[in-house]
């Protein structure tokens, strides 16, 4: 007599164990949590290993409690955890992500039955119990400029307040300890290669929120208006890693995509009609309620009935194009593009704070070598003569020098005490040296300081020693000789001739065009 075996979905066999995809999920949630860590702080990590530590010490405890087969080590409570901790606010109190798991793994997971029977997703649960039970905790977020706490993104996106949508997809702004849109991608990008998550979710869920969105926003399709709601509110993470739970999510292909477009469609009204600014979690927890209806409705064919199957069937064994390219290789190339993107946006976040430090270091040097000026002014004689070089070298006897800018230094009567001109030389033996001349109405060199030098430490960065530099200082010259035995002879660095020629021509290129452009007070 056969024994009848019963067991609860998912029923498909696969090389690819629970323990494997849960520790999977888990690599693929790290980049975000360590984001997160680095933006908001020690405290974040703290919350981090919090709940999960509290998600897995209560499903250990219920095993216990319930002589049940320890299922710990198949890694879905320590996912729960972390998904959880990266959907709260980095300022939370460490009993909240402790109760939040709690509940999580207690009620929502363990008391119906354990792995593969909760109906709704247990992080997502937990998260809207810790907003109904302290919703001052978690809305409190990290203090602004002006000590007081700052609100959201999206929160400022509602108000009609401009957003910085680089930060937002960095992760770099205000919000939860999961905020890094760019490594949800990535870690999601990498599931989804890997055929873990199911892209039909994903991408219905993006492609109907962002549908909504651009119909009832009020600002149209606006590219910018778009991508700053779908950077805020856990759009991206509720699409990747909370939609895409196996047992809360349909079985069908079809179904994914009404379950993914029911969740994207909620989210929108939900953001652009509520006055939550952090409402993804609820359509992500209703569209859950309609999986079993869309698995009741909509229902796979058997195999052999598909269309696929009967080509190959009938001899016709043609693949699309896309499905010909795998999945794997498709993930790697937008991952290799947001990282191309992160870059850019990298570049025009620090792109101001650069140049400030570029003119504050060429301010520095200005004072440095024109130390009896109280401000500098432009000098148009030298803003034409420049603006003629074209970005074309110095005469011809200076090999590639460059005049960056002069200006003129003058006193707190607005008395003309000097001159700076900034100069570069593209000899230099690891590329250019930028420095700073001054000069005294007179036409003595003050002394030269140096704004760019990256030449071999102990050879060619001893150009900016005492020994090398001072060599210039109060020199009433019309040109410098290197290694001359003359008043005008300047003595190269032993081992550094490329480096002391460089820096030679640069400062006879500066002095030349003072002779020629600026003497005199123009």
């Amino acid at each position: 007599m056969s024994t009848l075996h019963l067991s609860h979905g998912p029923h498909i066999r696969d090389r690819w164990t629970t323990s494997f995809i849960m520790h999977t999920v888990l690599l693929a949630l790290l980049p975000t949590a360590v984001v997160g860590v680095i933006v908001n702080g020690w405290h974040s990590l703290f919350i981090i290993l919090a709940s999960i530590v509290a998600a897995v010490g209560s499903e250990w405890l219920f095993c216990a409690i319930t002589k049940r087969k320890l299922s710990i080590l198949d890694g879905s409570a320590a996912v729960t955890g972390m998904m959880l901790a990266l959907s709260l606010s980095p300022t939370v109190p460490l009993y909240i992500p402790i109760l939040g798991s709690m509940f999580a793994i207690l009620v929502v997971k363990c008391a119906f039955g354990g792995l593969g029977k909760n109906f709704v997703n247990p992080a997502l649960a937990a998260r809207c119990f810790l907003m109904i039970s302290f919703g001052n905790a978690m809305t409190k977020f990290p203090l602004g400029v002006d000590g007081i706490s700052s609100a959201t993104p999206v929160a400022d996106l509602l108000a009609g307040r401009t957003v910085n949508i680089t930060q937002m997809f960095l992760g770099t702004t205000n919000g939860v300890i999961g905020s890094s849109v760019l490594a949800m991608l990535i870690g999601g990008l990498i599931l989804w290669g890997l055929d873990i998550i199911h892209g039909e979710i994903c991408f219905s869920v993006l492609g109907g929120f962002t549908l909504v969105v651009g119909l009832f926003g009020g600002q149209g399709f606006d590219p910018k208006f778009l991508l700053a709601n779908i950077c805020g509110g856990g759009v991206v993470m509720g699409a990747f890693f909370m939609a895409t739970d196996y047992t809360t999510s349909p079985v069908s292909r079809l179904g994914q995509l009404v379950y993914g477009c029911l969740i994207g469609v909620l989210g929108a009204l939900f953001r652009v009609f509520g006055k939550s600014a952090d409402s993804f979690s609820y359509s992500v927890i209703i569209a859950n309620l309609f999986t079993p209806l869309i698995d009741m409705y909509i229902i796979p064919k058997p195999y052999a009935y598909r269309p696929a199957a009967i080509k190959l069937a009938n001899g016709e064994k043609k693949t699309p194009l896309l499905q010909r390219i795998p999945k794997p290789v498709i993930a790697l190339t937008l991952i290799t593009l947001l990282a191309g993107v992160a870059l850019s946006g990298v570049f025009s976040m620090t792109k101001d704070t650069i140049e400030e430090q570029k003119l504050a270091a060429n301010m520095a040097s200005y004072q440095e070598v024109c130390p009896d000026a109280v401000s500098f002014k432009p000098s148009e004689a030298a803003k034409e003569a420049i603006a003629n070089l074209n970005g074309g070298v110095y005469g011809t006897k200076y090999g590639k020098a460059y005049i960056n800018e002069a200006v003129v230094g003058v006193d707190a009567n607005g008395q003309v005490v000097g001159y700076v001109i900034s100069a570069t030389s593209g000899n230099g033996y690891e590329g250019n040296i930028k420095l700073s001349i001054g000069i005294t109405p007179d036409g003595t060199v003050k002394g030269i300081a140096f704004t760019e030098l990256n030449e071999t430490p102990g050879k060619g960065s001893l150009a900016a020693e005492p020994g090398f530099i001072n060599q210039f200082d109060n020199r009433s010259v019309t040109q410098f000789v290197l290694n001359g035995s003359g008043s005008d002879g300047i003595d190269a660095i032993s081992g550094a001739t490329i480096t002391s020629t460089a820096v030679v021509n640069a400062v006879n290129a500066g002095l030349d065009f003072f002779h020629s452009v600026m003497q005199g007070g123009n």
